[in-house]
């Protein structure tokens, strides 16, 4: 932790205070691309520190009528993804209507608005590596019919309008997901005991 800090000192003094780079010079080359390396970094995630990619997660009304919630959770955790949020509501049109916002001008909207607010529904927020892509393969294809064996739509749904659950499709989208059905407070930030066998530090 010592040298860390002492190299990210070194990395300020010669190299983020002068654009310039003319002090960087003084270095030998193959240590200059080290603190050029380290330089982005520190400018990429100094913003952000302790960044942890998380994904927001829905069964819908259907999976939860099916009772399916217990198993769709159990997938999550066995593939190693740590649960940071939990919900279980009757979602509002005008929430869904912020949800679905893209999809306002479709001829299936008000179906679906329909649909969703038809029973309650499990909202979850998932964290852990790559979350958000690996979250939606697990799910599977929004058609069932083309879903994979072995997903959860592949192996629960039979019907499109019916896919049982959502999945964000990007990391700004379940950025903005996640602040849209919960709130900050309503997020746990905790560590699991098995945190170095699921993920590289």
């Amino acid at each position: 932790m010592l040298q860390r800090r002492l190299f990210h000192k070194i990395v300020q003094q010669f190299y983020l205070g002068h654009p310039e780079t003319s002090r960087l010079s003084r270095f030998p080359p193959s240590l200059q691309l080290g603190l050029r390396s380290a330089c982005h970094r520190s400018k990429t995630t100094s913003a952000f520190p302790d960044v942890r990619e998380r994904t927001l997660i829905a069964v819908k009304p259907d999976g939860v009528q099916r009772r399916l919630v217990g198993q769709i959770i159990q997938r999550f955790e066995q593939r190693g993804f740590k649960l940071v949020g939990l919900r279980m509501l009757q979602a509002s049109e005008d929430l869904l209507s912020e949800h679905y916002g893209e999809l306002r001008t479709k001829s299936f909207y008000h179906s679906l608005v329909r649909y969703m607010t038809s029973g309650p529904i499990v909202v979850m927020v998932w964290e852990g590596h790559n979350v958000v892509q690996t979250s939606r393969s697990m799910v599977g294809h929004t058609n069932p019919a083309e879903a994979m064996a072995g997903t959860v739509r592949g192996d629960f749904s039979i019907h499109v309008s019916r896919n049982v659950v959502h999945a964000s499709d990007s990391v700004e989208g379940a950025q903005r997901e996640i602040q849209l059905w919960f709130q900050a407070k309503d997020l746990l930030d905790w560590d699991c005991n098995d945190k170095s066998s699921t993920s590289e530090k």
